[in-house]
């Protein structure tokens, strides 16, 4: 039986019938794709979510407000550095507790670990630019300590057996006496934005990672981008074709898939051992992701510029450009934004 002898309404039965199987699977399919990025966003929320639980309490801290006597005969009015003011606070802040310190001196210092080593730096500053309050009982703020402020944030908890964290009974019992007495007081860490390194984690920031990571990328930019640049349209535009050539191209394309702990690994045994420039410099930073950054940006360079279309090229030539004028004021221009996107992700490699 022929398709034309089949009756009409049973061709347009199957047909119907036909439609309706393809538009199903095209709904099935839509489905699965929904799904698949329904799942994405669900493990990227999920990612988001732990980062933000662990973290934000970064973006707050306590400080604690205690009044001091400057002692006359402990606090050095010509050099008021050279004061352990921080053992003064403590001896003081026991006495206001009324708490006696023993033989020796082992509650002053563990109220001493409940204070930053920002103490004495405010104390100083304060009796170096007014030596008149020597004599005189003078508030004092100053950040508590990464143990005193993990437990204010909910971190250590007295429920806790005393062996598994590092603040003592009686330490938290301090705590909570000061804090209800009105001396603690939490507040945005402006800090962590402010300062650099430092080995007192409550007085850390990532000023100086921001600082060094922006110095880096400035001098990968100043050398990656004009060195790939000028490599892809040498290789492109100028190389004459060759062994030499094709050798290039293929040392390019793997390098561009080399781990970035290599490029490192070269730039400690060339640039610091065997050059010996200096460690903590952004320039040998910049310098080994500058080296890993050029391939990609050759790589972008010379695919933009092979998108050129030929006519460009020949219209230029036919009009009596030279070939170093095709290329600057044509071909480089139109082939601009492949370079650029090559260089945006190269830094954001570097970064």
């Amino acid at each position: 039986m022929t398709e034309a002898s089949i009756n009409p309404a049973i061709r347009a039965k199957r047909l119907r019938a036909g439609l309706k199987r393809r538009y199903a699977r095209e709904g099935r399919f839509r489905l699965y794709g929904l799904l698949a990025i329904g799942v994405a966003v669900g493990f990227l929320l999920l990612l988001l979510g732990r980062i933000i639980e662990q973290g934000h309490t970064a973006f707050y801290t306590h400080t604690i407000t205690v009044p001091v006597y400057m002692d006359p005969a402990r606090v050095d009015r010509a050099y008021p550095q050279g004061t352990n003011f921080e053992l003064l606070v403590a001896e003081q802040q026991l006495a206001r507790l009324g708490v006696a310190d023993d033989a020796e001196g082992s509650r002053a210092t563990a109220m001493r670990g409940l204070f930053s080593a920002d103490l004495k730096f405010a104390a100083a500053e304060v009796i170096q630019k007014n030596p008149n309050l020597i004599g005189q009982t003078v508030p004092i703020a100053a950040s508590v300590s990464d143990d005193a402020d993990l437990y204010f944030k909910g971190e250590i908890r007295l429920d806790t057996p005393a062996e598994q964290r590092r603040l003592t009974d009686e330490q938290i019992g301090w705590l909570d006496r000061m804090k209800t007495s009105g001396l603690v007081a939490a507040h945005f860490n402006s800090d962590l934005f402010t300062r650099g390194d430092s080995t007192e984690p409550e007085l850390a920031g990532v000023l100086g990672a921001v600082v060094g990571s922006a110095l880096m990328l400035l001098v990968t930019a100043f050398i990656a981008i004009p060195l790939g640049v000028g490599a892809a349209l040498y290789l492109e535009e100028f190389a004459p074709r060759g062994r030499i050539t094709d050798l290039i191209e293929v040392n390019i394309n793997n390098l561009a898939a080399v781990p970035s702990i290599i490029y490192g690994l070269l730039g400690l045994a060339l640039f610091i051992n065997w050059m010996h420039l200096p460690r903590a410099s952004p320039l040998v930073g910049g310098l080994v992701l500058a080296l890993m950054a050029l391939p990609t940006i050759i790589i972008a360079t010379r695919s933009s510029l092979k998108a050129v279309p030929p006519s460009i090229r020949e219209a230029a030539l036919a009009m009596g450009a030279s070939r170093t004028q095709t290329v600057f004021h044509h071909t480089l221009p139109l082939a601009m934004p492949g370079v650029m996107t090559g260089a945006i992700i190269s830094m954001a490699h570097a970064l």
